[in-house]
């Protein structure tokens, strides 16, 4: 009755019980009655969340540790009369606040892509005549008429139909279309295979049929997706979870030594206010203020980077997350493969296996034996017979047109037009040679086909469908016909059967299904969705770069584990679970639910929220998980992923829900996004590396300095001058380096590991130490020979300087030896280390930059000697590289 929530199982009830609970009729509702119940249940759209304000959503860019120190550096520069260094780091932080702002804007739109689903009209019965509402009006009880291209409004209970056929893809993921009964089915029938129940936003794409309205908005199938989207959080990008993790420790860590400095200072009896310009000039040093634009630029440049390759990035730091997933769990139809049934394998009553070549929807290609030769011309013969009697018996059209192929219909049928121009069959001449007399189209229950034609002077039927069926009425078929059916079916196949048979008498009559006589057998052909070309080296690339794969797919286990094996996904059985197995082993955080997502590989018969757990199960046993997806159905899973990808050809849904997009739909392509989002986060740790480092060096000068009870290195100004001569200038080319070769022959990086790993201490304490102890060592000894303070500060400074410049080509690679890194792969950082000495070799020459820097010029041989010991610093780090990789 209206307004009473509580929703029986409206697929297991007969008709009269479910107009009797919903309190309707066969004639529908009055108009009266319908604007009561839209009161009552509302109108018929999704759930909504009020979206925050712009200016909300621009407040929240500032939670960033890291940008919150970036703002208190920017206080005290200006405090200190720093303004150039403070109108930088601002600068900075607003071009990431507005980023980030455009981003999340973004993101807020997913459900409203959805919401479009249901924004149709829809033909009812209302005080018993038909009449075309809003489908935002439709109610309960609302009696729905179908047809051919309309979108379902709602989700219905089916009445009536007539060679029903919707395409629910959007749900199921399946690219067959689903064929509807009418009366109840069994209670416990999973949501896919509930044949007498048509869904909101899902297409009609043969027949006609009515059903009544059992439920709208939100609670529908597609509303309980919507609702699922708006109440999730968005699952953040590796890339900021490791940003975050890693500017707390540079946080902590740059405060901490710049206070115990100051308190060494202090307690040597420099002067407070000299002590406090110190403490802030070296916190601003060591803070990697540059970090969060070299980012932006590395994050840029990877994103134009694979948008060659055919990989769109809607938020930058998805193109990393992309480079740190463990796992992909891919979508099967369309990703995977190339999502278009073909005619593959012919089997003839003999026994004789017969191989058509040619891909997809078109009629490009030619049939050969066992043996890979043309068929000898009796079983050419036999073949044309087998395919001819299937193209009579279809109802639809392939032809050329111009230098492409245009077909509708039903995939079957349109693939088996494909294979008789293969084997010189024109459909137009093979129906253009009999006279069609009656069809019986096929329906879901029939589980056949039939086509009476008259030809000469006979009459003859031509009949496919479901071996089961076909077999049984073909007397003289070979006794194994059924078991080689079933066989192949259990490899992947959708297998139809086909026969031909002789009326004799009754010529003028009506035909009907008693008409059918005893047929022949003419043979089993075999459909599959084939796999992309490339979809098995892609497979095997991501499994030697460490990556799970995983295929999660409405599609029958039959079929998706056939698929798994031939892409090497999976091997046996025992990688099968299905949607069944998922909702009889309980909670999705549960123990058991987690093992059975720790071994699977292969997910078939999966509802559209089975998969968003699936993704939840992966992420709680320690995965980062990349997940593909084109239908409504994906996109509570895209939403909680990691880094969640859509296909090209999806719905706007899946692509508004996702970060990357898929142009081509293929799986390569991932792969492709994979490595450049490898590449993409080298290139941030090397501009972290160059920052750090320097930093650590600038902190280990001063504490030395300190401790040996000598004056300060560097005056505040000529800190924040080395700060953004070098890093302003380094930082940003090094963004700039081409991926290494070596990048997909990587385990991925753990899940917990932050960028501050092993390695990169290791490399810091090397580099970062050795400038420090060799500056160190050069102030002592400027300052021992009778230098005075402002002239060993000078030189001080240069060497600095030559030192960042050689230290930028350490950068390059972590791993392998400078030399072996050819410049030519990243021309702009040569001429950033150029243009970094030129600046302070001008500075050095300018009056003004004199005085405020308190900098002059030096002789060609302190010149070339300061730079001979920099270049020392190459030396060491490629012993240290060499060690490592030893």
């Amino acid at each position: 009755m209206p307004g009473d929530r509580t929703e029986p199982l409206w697929h297991a009830l007969p008709d009269e019980e479910v107009l009797a609970a919903i309190g309707s009729s066969p004639s529908g509702l009055t108009a009266a009655e319908a604007a009561a119940r839209l009161e009552v249940y509302g109108r018929n759209a999704l759930p909504t969340r009020e979206p925050p304000s712009i200016f909300q959503v621009f407040l929240r860019q500032f939670k960033s540790p890291l940008i919150f120190i970036l703002i208190v550096a920017g206080v005290i520069s200006l405090l200190i009369g720093e303004s150039t260094d403070a109108l930088f780091i601002f600068a900075v932080i607003l071009l990431n606040a507005l980023l980030g702002m455009v981003q999340e804007w973004k993101a807020e739109q997913s459900a409203a892509a959805l919401r479009a689903l249901l924004r149709i009209a829809a033909r009812v019965r209302r005080d018993g005549t038909e009449t075309e509402v809003p489908a935002e009006e439709v109610v309960p009880g609302d009696i729905v008429l179908l047809e051919p291209g309309s979108r379902v409004p709602a989700d219905l209970r089916i009445f009536r139909e007539n060679v029903l056929s919707i395409d629910e893809s959007l749900l199921s993921g399946e690219s067959v279309p689903a064929g509807k009964v009418a009366g109840a089915v069994d209670a416990d029938t999973p949501l896919m295979g509930r044949k007498n129940m048509a869904y909101a936003g899902s297409t009609v794409i043969s027949g006609r049929g009515c059903g009544m309205v059992v439920a709208t908005g939100r609670q529908t199938e597609v509303g309980k997706i919507a609702t699922s989207i708006s109440a999730m959080e968005v699952t953040k990008p590796p890339l900021l979870i490791r940003m975050e993790q890693f500017s707390r420790w540079v946080g902590v860590l740059v405060v901490g030594a710049s206070a115990l400095l100051a308190v060494a200072a202090l307690l040597r009896g420099i002067p407070a206010v000299e002590v406090f310009f110190m403490a802030v000039a070296l916190a601003v040093s060591a803070i990697p203020e540059g970090l969060p634009v070299a980012i932006t630029v590395a994050l840029s440049l990877g994103v134009s980077r694979i948008a060659r390759r055919n990989v769109v990035v809607r938020n930058l730091a998805a193109v990393e997350g992309l480079g740190s997933c463990t796992c992909i769990a891919s979508d099967k139809t369309g990703t995977l493969t190339v999502n278009e049934q073909t005619l593959t394998l012919i089997v003839l009553p003999d026994g004789g296996h017969y191989t058509v070549l040619g891909e997809g929807y078109r009629g490009e290609g030619r049939v050969t034996d066992a043996a890979g030769l043309p068929p000898e011309e009796e079983e050419f013969v036999r073949l044309q017979e087998m395919v001819r009697a299937a193209t009579l018996c279809n109802e639809a059209v392939l032809e050329r047109k111009d230098a492409d192929w245009a077909h509708y219909g039903d995939s079957i049928d349109v693939a088996f037009l494909a294979c008789g121009y293969k084997l010189g069959l024109s459909p137009e001449t093979v129906r253009g040679e009999v006279a069609l007399l009656a069809e019986i189209p096929f329906e879901p229950e029939r589980r056949y086909a039939a086509a009476f034609y008259r030809v000469g002077g006979s009459v003859r039927v031509a009949f496919k469908g479901a071996p089961e069926v076909v077999i049984p009425r073909c007397p003289w078929a070979p006794a194994g016909a059924a078991e080689v059916a079933a066989h192949l079916a259990a490899a992947g196949y959708r297998v139809i059967g086909v026969a031909s048979g002789e009326i004799r008498g009754g010529v003028d009559t009506p035909f009907d299904e008693e008409d059918i006589p005893s047929l022949t057998f003419l043979g089993l052909a075999c459909f599959i969705d084939p796999l992309r070309h490339d979809a098995a080296a892609a497979v095997e690339t991501s499994r030697e770069a460490g990556i799970r794969v995983v295929m999660v797919t409405g599609d029958h286990p039959a079929t998706a584990l056939a698929i798994a094996r031939d892409l090497g996904i999976a091997s046996s059985e025992s990688a099968l679970v299905t949607g069944e197995d998922l909702e009889e082993a309980g909670a999705p955080d549960g123990d058991y639910f987690r093992d059975l997502v720790r071994r699977g590989q292969v997910f078939s018969r999966v509802a559209p929220l089975q998969k968003s757990e699936i993704v939840a199960a992966l992420q709680g046993v320690g995965h980062f998980v990349a997940v593909t997806g084109d239908g409504a159905n994906d996109a509570p899973a895209l939403r909680r992923a990691n880094i969640g990808v859509a296909m090209g050809s999806g719905t706007d849904l899946a692509k508004d829900t996702a970060s990357i997009i898929i142009t081509d739909d293929a799986f390569s392509s991932i792969v492709t996004g994979i490595e450049g989002g490898r590449g993409t986060y080298d290139n941030i740790r090397k501009v972290t590396y160059l920052l750090i480092s320097t930093g650590a060096a600038e902190v280990l000068l001063f504490t030395l300095a300190l401790l040996a009870g000598l004056s300060i290195p560097l005056l505040a100004v000529q800190l924040l001058w080395l700060n953004l001569v070098t890093n302003g200038i380094q930082d940003v080319a090094l963004a700039f380096e081409a991926g290494e070769p070596d990048v997909m022959g990587r385990r991925p990086r753990p899940p917990e590991e932050g960028i501050f790993n092993r390695q990169m201490v290791e490399q810091t304490l090397v580099s970062g130490g050795y400038i420090g102890v060799t500056a160190f060592l050069l102030w002592a000894w400027l300052l021992s020979t009778g230098w005075a303070d402002d002239a060993a500060r000078n030189v001080l400074l240069l060497f600095m300087v030559f030192m960042e410049n050689a230290h930028a080509f350490n950068c390059r690679s972590e791993r392998r030896s400078i030399f072996r890194v050819p410049l030519s792969a990243n021309p702009f950082l040569v001429v950033g280390v150029v243009a970094a000495q030129g600046v302070h070799l001008l500075a050095m020459q300018m009056p003004v930059m004199q005085t405020v820097l308190g900098v002059a010029p030096v002789s060609l041989s302190i010149w070339l000697s300061l730079l001979a010991v920099a270049v020392s610093l190459v030396l060491v780090m490629e012993g240290y590289k060499y060690v490592r990789r030893w």
